[in-house]
């Protein structure tokens, strides 16, 4: 059943159109991922979905309580809202009451002997009752764990960037929603999380609607694919391995198509050139319809990186550290670490967030200093940096003086030039396109522009951390290809295991207080291995047990048996008290005396209740170790 109708939907931003009265439907339950080169509207579209945009044309057609939950690229927090505040908003009575019962916690824990305040949280905590929001709360606050965020109650403009996009990420997660829309989930979570929240998704009870680079991710969870092109939607049925088939093949029959039509208007040209008259009305239409023939656009070729790359030449002796070690905060990163690096190896670098892979870079860049130990750089090195947050572009340079300010022209390995507007073809920007001023450019083009300036400098070290955030998978693709013909030294930052599985030889893995391991190998054969020793590690435990001597056969001592012939029926009697004492706190109304003393009676009672049903549970395992002999 169709949960979401759009038709017709038209768009333009300047001179662009995004969407050139695109039509599509969201059904219960799918799941699509958006792809699209960055600068195609993918967000816009996401945000015109949700509301925060408005299109020039078309229609969305849904049922009048239609729910939407949102995780936006760029996420927006009011001064003083706290990671819990963030997450409960929204209108719905589960979310209300939520708000409501935390104030009325804290104001209660700030002046825990004030009455009022006990009343208060007593009414909040019936309204819970009423709204069914207690596996919600536990749920927000697992999410919220899970994610890496702990600190429930201080304002979240007071965290990191990506402390940020994961409370946001929270919120999406446990909003009540018929739609989840969801703009690049994966950025800033490391590969545990990442594969923790495609568990999540595969549970959630909503459709998902979601654009993200993350291709490992994208192929796991989605299993339909809209892909914008220019204006256009194409719709393919499975996930990202079958989009790249079914692609592929669409390419395939338009270059075809394409062919064809070549074939014919050269046909009809020699016609005319033979000097066929065109007197008749049937040759005047045939006149024209070459016309029109030759007005007819073809299908836009996909530009590929197909030169011989080059870069500034790098000698034998490329970086080596010796036994350094690094705090922060008094946290122990890296401790007594050796790397030696060699010319044209390619060195993926993994670990969780706050691990310290981002300052290895930094002390191999020479940007920081070791505590102890000394780092050799050779004398040839010329590094390339692209950092998380790249320096503030000037946005009122267009994209190809941006580019020119850095190099004109780009030596190829076997001595051949490329110019900046050529390189700037092959990271997908148009000829017209790089006239655009960089104040109208996207997040992702911008990322993307200021990678391919970095590589513009001929640098033969390249240090990338996270250079795939943010950018389509078109652009990671051709980085990529990039990557596997640059002739010097690569060190990648990434979460994204699919760019590591292409891209590097061997691992440096941060494991966690100071401890680093190399590992030669892709991520995948990486993830393989740790799981090996997860389940060595776990049989190894289970052998080195000590031998217990065979215990004599067990049964219920005389008041055991006792206490397990009556305890289901005290358990029932304890529900049914605990039930009245409920209907009592109800009926006392605005006696809040009577009410609190109630309350008091409810919660004993219910204490009670749960040690009966553990004590209940002790027993009945008991009673199975028994038969079972």
């Amino acid at each position: 059943m169709s949960i979401l109708d759009v038709e017709n939907l038209y768009k333009t931003y300047g001179d662009q159109t995004l969407f050139d009265h695109i039509s599509f439907s969201i059904s219960e339950g799918e799941r699509i991922g958006l792809i699209g080169v960055n600068g195609t509207g993918k967000s816009t579209l996401l945000n015109v979905i949700a509301g925060m945009d408005s299109s020039e044309g078309g229609t969305m057609r849904h049922a009048n309580a239609f729910r939407l939950a949102v995780l936006s690229q760029t996420p927006e927090f009011e001064p003083g809202v706290t990671a819990l505040d963030y997450i409960y908003g929204g209108a719905s009575p589960v979310m209300v009451a939520l708000r409501d019962y935390e104030q009325a916690l804290a104001d209660l824990e700030s002046d825990p002997a004030n009455q009022t305040l006990q009343e208060k949280l007593l009414d909040k905590q019936q309204k819970m009752d009423q709204a069914g929001a207690w596996e919600a709360e536990a749920s927000a606050k697992t999410i919220l764990t899970r994610l890496g965020v702990e600190d429930f109650h201080t304002p979240v403009l007071e965290f990191s960037g990506g402390q940020k996009k994961r409370v946001a990420l929270a919120r999406a997660l446990i909003q009540p929603a018929d739609l989840l829309i969801l703009d690049e989930p994966t950025n800033h979570l490391d590969n545990d999380t990442i594969d923790w929240l495609e568990e999540a998704l595969s549970q959630y009870p909503g459709a998902l609607l979601m654009v993200t680079h993350d291709r490992y991710f994208l192929n796991r969870v989605t299993k339909k694919i809209f892909e914008l092109d220019h204006g256009h939607l194409y719709t393919y049925d499975g996930n990202y391995e079958l989009y790249l088939e079914k692609k592929a093949e669409r390419e395939e029959q338009a270059s075809a198509d394409e062919a064809k039509h070549q074939n014919q208007l050269r046909r009809e040209l020699a016609w005319l050139r033979r000097g066929a008259k065109a007197r008749s009305t049937k040759q005047k239409a045939r006149v024209e319809r070459v016309h029109e023939m030759q007005e007819q656009k073809g299908p836009e070729l996909k530009q590929s990186v197909d030169i011989a790359i080059g870069s500034t030449r790098l000698g034998k002796k490329v970086i080596e550290a010796k036994n350094i070690s690094k705090l922060f905060g008094g946290k122990e990163l890296i401790r007594d670490f050796d790397l030696l690096i060699a010319p044209g190896e390619s060195l993926g670098i993994v670990g969780g967030n706050g691990s310290g892979k981002s300052t290895l870079l930094n002390l191999l860049a020479g940007r920081l200093k070791p505590d102890s130990g000394t780092i050799e750089i050779g004398e040839t090195v010329k590094i390339g940096y692209y950092t998380q947050e790249h320096t503030e572009m000037d946005e009122s340079l267009t994209v190809i003086d941006y580019i020119k300010e850095t190099a004109q022209v780009m030596r190829t390995d076997d001595g051949q030039q490329v110019t900046a507007e050529q390189m700037l073809e092959r990271f997908l920007f148009s000829r017209p396109r790089q006239h655009t001023f960089i104040r109208k450019l996207s997040g992702g083009e911008r990322k993307r522009l200021y990678l391919l300036n970095i590589l513009m400098k001929e640098p033969n070290v390249l240090f990338l951390d996270e250079p795939t955030n943010d950018l389509d998978t078109e652009t990671l693709t051709i980085l990529e290809d990039y990557l596997l013909q640059f002739p010097g030294t690569i060190l990648a930052v990434s979460h994204d295991r699919y760019f590591l599985d292409r891209i590097a030889d061997r691992l440096i893995a941060f494991e966690g207080n100071g401890v680093i391991r190399r590992f030669e190998g892709d991520y995948s054969d990486y993830v393989a291995m740790k799981k090996e020793e997860t389940a060595s590690e776990t049989v190894k435990k289970q052998s080195s047990a000590p031998t217990q001597p065979t215990p004599k056969k067990k049964k219920l001592t005389y008041k055991e048996q006792q206490e397990w012939n009556g305890i289901e029926d005290r358990i029932a009697s304890l529900e049914d008290r605990v039930d009245e004492l409920k209907k009592a706190v109800a009926a006392a109304g605005s006696d809040a005396g009577k009410a609190q003393e109630l309350y008091r009676e409810q919660r004993a009672a219910e204490t009670e209740l749960d040690q009966a049903m553990d004590r209940w549970t002790e027993l009945s395992l008991k009673i199975e170790e028994i038969e079972k002999g």
